[in-house]
């Protein structure tokens, strides 16, 4: 295909699109306004920013050395011929942060650094996160300048990304670039991780501004927070990675992994914790650079001990405990009640249970510190960089971002791990602990590995394979009391599967749709307020069956992204959010044939041509 052609192709599109527009009924007029001056910055998640050798490590039984530059995460290559070399490269020092002494990386930087994370050799999820997102934006004409990378140092706690890297002040230079390029404020794009990676800059940014003029720069530099995937109250997944190892799919041994993943000080980022516990802040700093030390409180509300599982569908973890001695053989755990030990006969296993609220204030640490030499890395960590970070104790639940427009976005419905049992394997660290059964949650009920029903407060569905719903969910309060809620087919449709409901009365608990659900069709459901907060909206998008580390490239979600951001600058649009009546084929890609009527699907827009194919 020829320049011309092409650009030819791009302006139909973008025609084609304009038209689409006046279809789903956003009012009458031209399209107004001017996207050209956004720009879209994106955070990624956990492992999804490329890390280069920053020094010269010889790998004696290996012809394939590291140098600088080279890509180490994610090189499978050299994983797989030089795994001793690879891991000095990728491991932390557990207390300081500070790099192996053989070698060190960096994360690299650029669009590059978080489109595909082993180009040409792993073709699965792995590797692929944010291609096809760019190449969406490169298809609806965004120039280059107008998406940019925020990659990071994923293994890093946020006080040691600031420490190390300066990355949240290198953040705020990247949106005032953007608005002094562009002429415009930005849109955030997050992923998971980049979500927590976020709120911290949010705090930080606090400190670092004046007050008065801290609602002012937001206001300026940031047009809309679309946050995809977010643990907000953590991820049970982070347990496993922390006691048995998660290999996230890479050829090497849980227990390998479960070294490389407790030497990240980001591990404890992810951790579960409750939604009825807040923390002061252990410093206020004033913007003219004095610091005053201030209480560092952590405090829970009654809640946390009227109701069960700390607001989670299940104990996070069941963990059996040997004993010689009786209760005295654990010092470590003497806060519990008897009711811990009540079953317990001397020398013989105990079974104890933890909440998320126990697992990050650090009891259940504590608890198997006589038997886990890894949890006395993990309490200095756990102390030095969360409960007593300077700006923020993440470990606390969110509130909404003070950003005019918040669309909080992730799957549902997907079988996700809520629950461990753990025992001894009678190996050493890091093999020292083996997962003997596992709780997950499905669709509104909780099952074990075993597919026995387990008791429990499950949620009215479930989440993303990796982030439990309970913790996806958190931000539907900070929708208003009244929402209105639709529900939409993903595909292409004509808006005769379209269910409405307005002015949902919404308060403490969880808003849930009186709808149905045909069970051959996946929904989005929108839950929409832009009336709770003067001058601000709110939404949350639940996508069914989209999967957490596959949602950015979801082509619904995509679609929705971009006809929400058209209808934004439409000066005439008559509603705060697009309407959900319609939606036609967007793209080349999304036209299909229909063998059933023996035509190609959407004649309206889509046609089908036969060209002859010369030698």
């Amino acid at each position: 295909m020829g320049g011309d052609e092409r650009e030819h192709r791009r302006l139909a599109m973008t025609l084609a699109a304009v038209l689409l527009l006046g279809a789903f009924q956003l009012g009458e007029g031209e399209l107004k306004g001017n996207y050209s001056k956004l720009s879209g910055i994106i955070i990624p998640g956990f492992a999804s920013t490329q890390l280069r050798a920053w020094s010269i490590l010889d790998c004696p039984y290996s012809p394939l050395d590291f140098n600088p530059l080279d890509l180490v995460w994610l090189d499978t290559t050299k994983l797989l011929s030089a795994v001793n070399c690879w891991l000095k490269c990728m491991l932390l020092d557990p207390y300081n942060q500070t790099d192996h002494p053989e070698c060190k990386s960096r994360p690299d930087s650029g669009l590059s650094a978080i489109t595909e994370l082993d180009p040409g050799y792993i073709t699965g999820p792995l590797s692929s996160v944010w291609k096809e997102w760019v190449k969406w934006c490169i298809e609806f004409g965004i120039e280059a300048n107008g998406i940019i990378a925020a990659p990071y140092d994923w293994r890093l706690s946020p006080s040691m990304l600031e420490e190390r890297d300066l990355y949240f002040y290198k953040l705020k230079q990247t949106f005032e670039t953007a608005l002094k390029l562009r002429g415009g404020p930005s849109i955030v794009f997050a992923h998971s991780l980049g979500n927590n990676v976020f709120r911290y800059f949010l705090e930080w940014l606090k400190l670092e501004i004046a007050p008065k003029q801290y609602i002012q720069w937001l206001d300026d530099h940031i047009y809309a927070f679309f946050s995809v995937g977010a643990p907000l109250l953590g991820s049970t997944e982070t347990v496993k990675g922390m006691l048995s190892g998660n290999t996230f799919g890479l050829p090497v041994s849980e227990g390998t992994a479960r070294l490389m993943f407790n030497s990240f000080g980001s591990s404890l980022w992810m951790m579960p914790f409750s939604k009825y516990c807040r923390a002061d802040a252990m410093y206020l700093k004033h913007f003219s650079g004095g610091i005053r030390k201030g209480p560092n409180t952590y405090q829970c509300e009654q809640k946390e001990f009227q109701s069960n599982y700390s607001g989670f569908s299940t104990n996070i973890i069941n963990i059996e405990i040997p004993s010689t001695r009786g209760i005295d053989a654990y010092p470590s755990v003497s806060e519990f009640s008897q009711t811990n030990y009540s079953s317990m006969e001397c020398g013989l296993p105990t079974q104890l249970s933890f909440s998320a609220r126990e697992i990050s204030d650090g009891t259940f640490f504590k608890a198997i510190e006589d038997y886990d030499s890894d949890s006395k890395r993990t309490l200095h960590q756990l102390k030095k960089s969360y409960h007593d970070d300077p700006v923020l104790n993440p470990l606390t639940p969110w509130d909404r971002p003070p950003i005019k427009n918040v669309f909080c976005i992730y799957g549902v419905d997907s079988r996700t791990e809520v629950g461990y049992y753990f025992a001894p394997s009678g190996k050493p660290y890091p093999d020292n602990w083996i997962i003997t059964d596992v709780i997950y949650e499905i669709e509104g009920s909780l099952v074990s590995r075993s597919g026995n029903q387990v008791e429990g407060n499950p949620g009215p569905a479930s989440g993303d394979e990796t982030v439990p719903y309970h913790s996806l969910s958190w931000c539907k309060n900070w929708l208003g009391p009244r929402v209105n809620i639709t529900r939409a087919p993903q595909s292409e449709h004509d808006g005769s599967d379209v269910q409405v409901e307005l002015n949902v009365e919404h308060h403490d608990e969880d808003v849930v749709p009186n709808m149905t659900r045909s069970p051959r069709v996946k929904y989005i459901t929108y839950y929409e307020d832009s009336e709770s907060i003067p001058g601000k909206r709110t939404a949350v998008w639940e996508l069914d069956k989209a999967n957490h580390r596959n949602i950015v490239r979801s082509p619904a979600l995509m679609r929705e992204l971009w006809l929400q951001i058209w209808h934004d600058i439409h000066a005439d649009s008559p509603s705060k959010f697009v309407s959900k009546a319609k939606r036609g084929p967007l793209r080349d890609d999304d036209c299909y044939w229909d063998y059933g009527k023996a035509r190609c699907a959407w004649p309206e827009y889509c046609e089908y041509r036969c060209s002859s194919v010369t030698p």
